[in-house]
C-alpha cells in the first residue's frame, strides 16, 4: 500500500467513527501501527484528529476525495449549523434585551429616589434676554466622596477635601457666581460641568479606602447637591447646563477591564438621570445633552467644545475634532488637568484647560503637580471672541 492509499484508508476509518460509534480511537491507532507507522497512544491520535475533524463537521471536501460519502450525517451537520445560527441571534437579542432592560430599571430606581425627597423650591420664571456677551462657567473634577489631608514640610494643611469641604467650596463659588452676575447683569450662564465628578475606582487598593461612600451612593448625593447648588443659583439667573459624559474617574470599571473597554458605563449617566428628574420643574434650569458624550455650545457666533481630555496637546485636539465633526471649532475647554492653562490656536480661537474643585490630591502630590483648588467664568462677545476669564479660587 503506497502512501496515497494509506491516507485516504485513514481518512475513510475516521469519518466512520464520526458515524458508528463502535469505532475506538484505539482502531484508528492500530491501523497506522499496521502499517508501519511508530506506535501510538490512542489520545495522541484523538489530539491530532481534532483539527481534522473541524473541517469534517464543517462539511468541507478534501482531496483527494475520499470513498466514504457521509450521507444523512452531512445533513446532520447542515442542520446543526442552521441551529447554531438561530441560538447566537437569539443569544444576542437577549443580550441587548437585558441591557436595554437594565439601564431602564436603574432610571426607574433613580427616578423613585427623588420622588422620595422634599420637593425644591422652585424660583420664579425668567424670561430670556438676547445680550452681545455671553458667559460660561466651567466646574470639573469634583471628586465627590473622598477624603484626605496634605501636610506640607513644616506640618501646615496643603490641602484638604471631603464631602463637606467640597459643599463649602460650591457655596463659596455660588457667591462668587453672584457677584459677577449682579456685577454684569448676566441673563443667562452657561455651565459646563467637565468630568471626575466622583473619585472612582481607578486604583481600588488605594482610592476605595479613602471613600467616605459607595460609588452608587456618591452619585446619588453629588447630584442631589448639584441639583439643589443650580437651583438656587437659578433664582439670579437662566442657566443652561451640560455635563461630559465620558471621563476617566466616573468611567465604571467592569469585571476588572482596562479603562475604555466599556466607555459608555459612566456614572454621569446616572447623575444626569437624577438631575433631569430633580429639575424637571425648574424653567429657569435647561439641561442639554450632546449626542457625543461630550459638551458643545455656541457663544456670541464662537463654537465651543468641552470635554474631559486626556490628550495633552489640546491644541491639536481643537483642529483634529473640527476635521471629526466638520464643525469650524474656535475653543475648547477641558477638565482633567486639574490646573489652568491657556494657548492661541489662531485668531480668536483658544484652547484652555480649568482648575479643578479637589485641588491638590494624594496622586498629584506624590508627582509633584499641585495647583489651586477653583473654577471659571469666560465671557465671549460678538466680533472679540474671548474677551474676559474670571477664575476663582476656592
Amino acid at each position: 500500500m503506497d502512501n496515497n492509499e494509506f491516507l485516504k484508508e485513514q481518512l475513510d476509518l475516521i469519518k466512520k467513527k464520526q458515524i458508528d460509534t463502535s469505532i475506538e480511537w484505539q482502531d484508528v491507532a492500530d491501523f497506522r501501527s499496521s502499517h508501519g507507522k511508530e506506535p501510538e497512544h490512542r489520545d495522541t491520535i484523538r489530539k491530532g484528529s481534532k483539527l481534522l475533524l473541524e473541517y469534517i463537521d464543517a462539511g468541507w471536501d478534501l482531496f483527494p476525495s475520499s470513498s466514504i460519502q457521509l450521507g444523512r450525517f452531512s445533513d446532520e451537520i447542515a442542520l446543526k449549523k442552521e441551529r447554531i445560527k438561530l441560538q447566537t441571534e437569539k443569544q444576542e437579542f437577549n443580550k441587548w434585551i437585558r441591557e436595554y432592560s437594565r439601564d431602564e430599571l436603574i432610571a426607574e430606581h433613580i427616578v423613585n429616589a427623588v420622588n422620595q425627597l422634599q420637593p425644591l423650591n422652585v424660583p420664579g420664571y425668567i424670561p430670556p434676554v438676547h445680550m452681545n456677551k455671553e458667559y460660561l462657567l466651567t466646574i470639573s473634577d469634583a471628586h465627590f466622596g473622598v477624603e484626605f489631608e496634605i501636610k506640607d514640610l513644616y506640618g501646615n494643611t496643603l490641602n484638604a477635601y471631603s464631602p463637606e469641604i467640597f459643599k463649602n467650596r460650591m457655596w463659596d463659588l455660588y457667591n462668587k457666581v453672584i457677584e459677577q452676575i449682579q456685577k454684569d447683569h448676566i441673563q443667562v450662564l452657561n455651565i459646563f460641568e467637565l468630568g471626575d465628578a466622583l473619585d472612582g475606582i481607578l486604583r481600588a487598593n488605594s482610592q476605595l479606602m479613602q471613600l467616605r461612600y459607595g460609588i452608587i451612593d456618591s452619585a446619588i448625593l453629588y447630584a442631589d447637591f448639584l441639583s439643589t447648588w443650580l437651583n438656587e443659583l437659578s433664582n439670579h439667573v437662566r442657566i443652561k447646563f451640560q455635563m461630559v459624559k465620558r471621563s476617566n474617574h466616573n468611567q465604571l470599571r467592569l469585571v476588572g477591564q482596562p479603562k475604555n473597554a466599556f466607555p459608555d458605563e459612566d456614572m454621569s449617566k446616572s447623575i444626569l438621570v437624577f438631575m433631569k428628574e430633580r429639575l424637571k420643574d425648574n424653567r429657569n434650569v435647561e439641561i442639554i445633552e450632546n449626542p457625543t458624550g461630550l459638551v458643545y455650545v455656541q457663544l456670541a457666533t464662537y463654537t465651543i467644545l468641552g470635554g474631559h481630555f486626556e490628550t495633552k496637546n489640546l491644541g491639536d485636539s481643537l483642529k483634529d475634532f473640527s476635521k471629526t465633526y466638520q464643525v469650524p471649532l474656535d475653543y475648547i475647554i477641558s477638565g482633567h488637568w486639574h490646573s489652568l492653562a491657556t494657548g492661541d490656536v489662531g485668531i480668536n480661537s483658544e484652547y484652555i484647560s480649568v482648575r479643578s474643585i479637589i485641588g491638590v490630591n494624594p496622586y498629584s502630590y506624590s508627582i509633584n503637580k499641585v495647583s489651586n483648588a477653583g473654577a471659571s467664568m469666560f465671557v465671549f462677545e460678538q466680533g472679540n471672541g474671548l474677551v474676559d476669564e474670571h477664575h476663582y479660587k476656592l
